[in-house]
């Protein structure tokens, strides 16, 4: 596992991919901007002439109400304005509703170096959606050796030492209709408290390292319908050599848990052995979690039962 940390900023660049933003001043070096709080601001005081407590470092979203008041300024208060406002170390700038930007405004944005950026959507919808992706993006993020795969819309995360069939297992759960996420490396992220995103570094998306076989490409192999970019970590499944004295749970009426970020998840220790057929077993492992969620436990019904027998005699 690498070391715990926070992302140093997101470049302007990926989120203009991720939200398939429109950019006005392509010219701008994007990839060398970064965006490093996922803290929004709508500049209607700061376009109005006051600059006090300004948080430069936040993306700043220019919706109706801001566009309605800089087209009643003449162009000398434009351009004054946006001087001030602009002399500013922004990240960015984006105009939502499909609002345009004149020219006055991407004069003194060029010169000041601020992407100026653009999208269709509505400005509150924009708002969340941005930070959304910027709290994704930006959220504290380890990699570790392993496995993720979509199983029945639960995040199977398949660990274990090298060599163990981590990869061999995804493979045959991808031929019964599952999805892959990543192999080998997987990021993971603590979007809040309660919330890990597991995703693929984009180097190795969608390729599965299988020995003596060599090096698959999933998405081409088997289609689009078997991958996925990402995917919140649900259970953990930690293959090991299975060893004849190990005491393994047989009943499962009490969960063991696995800290990543300081989240814990749900985490199944599987034993190996010749034989053991690993995709049916983590189908199972998957299924039988989501209806724990759903409030149903087949241990503890086995437990009730059992004491009620044991009362009636």
């Amino acid at each position: 596992m690498s070391g715990i940390g926070k992302v140093e900023g997101v470049s302007v660049d990926k989120i203009i991919t991720i939200l398939g933003l429109k950019n006005y001043t392509e010219e701008l070096d994007t990839k060398q901007r970064f965006i490093t709080t996922a803290d929004v601001n709508r500049p209607a005081l700061q376009l109005s002439g006051y600059l006090e407590h300004f948080e430069q470092s936040r993306t700043q979203i220019i919706g109706n109400v801001e566009y309605a008041f800089i087209q009643q300024m003449s162009d000398e208060e434009k351009k004054a304005r946006y001087n001030e406002f602009l002399k500013f170390d922004i990240p960015c700038v984006i105009f939502a509703r499909d609002l345009e930007p004149d020219e006055i405004f991407l004069e003194v944005a060029k010169e000041n170096q601020v992407s100026v950026l653009g999208t269709s959507c509505s400005t509150s919808a924009f708002m969340a959606e941005l930070i959304h992706t910027l709290g994704e993006q930006l959220a504290p993020c380890i990699t570790i050796h392993g496995v993720l795969v979509d199983v029945y819309g639960e995040g199977l995360l398949i660990t274990g030492e090298s060599g163990i069939g981590k990869s061999e297992a995804a493979l045959e759960l991808i031929r019964r209709g599952h999805r892959l996420v990543t192999d080998d490396v997987v990021e993971i992220r603590k979007v809040d408290d309660h919330t890990l995103i597991g995703t693929s570094p984009d180097i190795t998306r969608y390729f599965i390292e299988l020995r003596g076989i060599g090096i698959i490409d999933v998405k081409a192999l088997y289609g689009v319908e078997c991958v996925k970019e990402k995917q919140q970590i649900d259970l953990v499944i930690k293959l090991e050599d299975w060893q004849k004295d190990a005491e393994y749970d047989r009943l499962g009426l009490e969960e063991e848990y696995i800290e990543y970020l300081g989240n814990k998840v749900v985490c199944h220790s599987l034993p190996i052995r010749p034989g053991r057929n690993l995709a049916v077993i983590c189908e199972t492992a998957a299924v039988n979690h989501r209806q724990k969620k759903m409030g149903y436990n087949a241990a503890k019904e086995l437990y009730r039962r059992v004491q009620e027998n044991i009362n009636k005699r």
